[in-house]
């Protein structure tokens, strides 16, 4: 193995097995709880409408910032459910939300710049900031606080080269979802300090808090600081399509469509035709999609809240649930091992998420509750 061909930054890379979508062992009863790719299909409305797209001619290359009706869609949307006047020059179409961030944190860092992650975070944030030379910096959250943003230690993390900060609510890997006063606070810290926040707003319609999701680009005075990154594969269940979008000040999409062109040109224009019939239709199908998942999370929660060695926050958002399960005595990486090899269960360690995940799991409950039930049934029987 001749490591002089490799680029020195990614000599030392390696694939980390536990958040891979790599099963280690094919065991023919595995229930796996890992990945979070739902088991439902598109809608079918979505399927027919793109095939009919393709069918007719919409397999070319499209405008590299996307068919200019999608964005005019993707405005519309904006409009209709935020009240937001979003300009066509402020939207890029992208392939799927992570080459979204990728692109967007080649756009904004020089070598040196500070990224605040708030942990638990999507574990592939800080390598996306490592590959624009970036410095990720983690600021913890707590179980105990609902992993709500702790602003004591989010103060004590800026410096002169802090540069953004990167959120995700309802967030995976936690299930919580900020309250609007959280992201009040954080929209007014953004403001002191001239940060960009890059709100990765991927499970919006996944709220269960009864409250109506609101972006925290909406919030007063921070169109102009935010960098929204969407995505197509969770909120309408097209993961395989690799489609989302950007929404940031002009000035920046000239700047990631300037990156992108030389990445991979366009989204798939098929995909795209998708996501365009997907955001014309959306009203449609979201409701039943949302409790499909929200009755999952649901009975999650209360089966793992009548299991002793497990402590477990109520539901708020997404199709994930973030137990603790520090009574063990394992780690995250042991415990998840041990439920792997004694009940053929896969679930994530925590610790995969950063240091404020560790002593938890992340359970993905993209199965149907046959298979929760069947999943929890084994887990409970372990002992310790």
């Amino acid at each position: 193995m001749n490591l002089k061909y490799l680029s020195s930054k990614y000599r030392n890379s390696v694939i980390n097995r536990e958040t891979s979508g790599d099963v280690p062992v094919d065991y023919e009863d595995l229930i796996n709880l890992s990945i979070g790719d739902p088991d439902i299909n598109t809608p079918q409305l979505i399927i027919d409408r793109a095939y009919k797209d393709a069918c007719a001619g919409h397999t070319k290359y499209t405008a590299s910032r996307g068919y200019p009706e999608l964005r005019a869609e993707i405005c519309n949307f904006y409009k209709k459910r935020y009240g937001m006047d979003v300009q066509d020059s402020e939207v890029f179409v992208s392939t799927a939300g992570s080459v979204a961030m990728y692109i967007t944190m080649q756009a904004i860092l020089d070598a040196g710049d500070e990224v605040i992650i708030i942990e638990p975070y999507f574990f592939p944030y800080p390598d996306q900031v490592k590959m624009a030379c970036g410095v990720p910096v983690f600021v913890k959250t707590s179980h105990e606080n609902n992993f709500q943003i702790d602003f004591t230690n989010l103060e004590a993390a800026v410096t002169d080269k802090t540069k953004a900060i990167i959120i995700n609510t309802p967030n995976n890997p936690t299930g919580i979802c900020y309250t609007t006063e959280t992201l009040s606070q954080l929209a007014d810290f953004a403001k002191k300090y001239d940060l960009i926040v890059v709100a990765d707003d991927i499970y919006t319609s996944f709220d269960y808090t009864g409250n109506k999701f609101m972006p925290i680009c909406s919030f007063p005075g921070m169109k102009e600081r935010t960098i929204t990154i969407n995505s197509f594969s969770k909120n309408f269940i097209m993961t395989g399509f690799r489609v989302g979008n950007i929404i940031a000040p002009d000035y920046i999409i000239n700047v990631i469509q300037t990156i992108n062109e030389n990445v991979v040109y366009t989204a798939p224009s098929i995909s795209q035709r998708a996501a365009y019939h997907g955001l014309l239709h959306f009203e449609e199908f979201e409701d039943d999609i949302v409790k499909i998942f929200r009755e999952r999370v649901e009975y999650a929660h209360k089966r793992l809240s009548a299991i002793p060695w497990v402590d477990v926050l109520p539901v708020s958002g997404s199709f994930y649930i973030f137990p603790s399960i520090e009574k063990t005595g394992l780690t995250s990486s042991q415990f998840s091992k041990k439920l792997f090899d004694e009940c053929h269960v896969r679930v994530i360690p925590g610790r995969a998420f950063g240091e404020s995940g560790e002593y938890h799991i992340r359970i993905s409950c993209t199965v149907g509750i046959p298979q929760l039930e069947e999943a929890f049934d084994r887990m409970e029987k372990m002992t310790f």
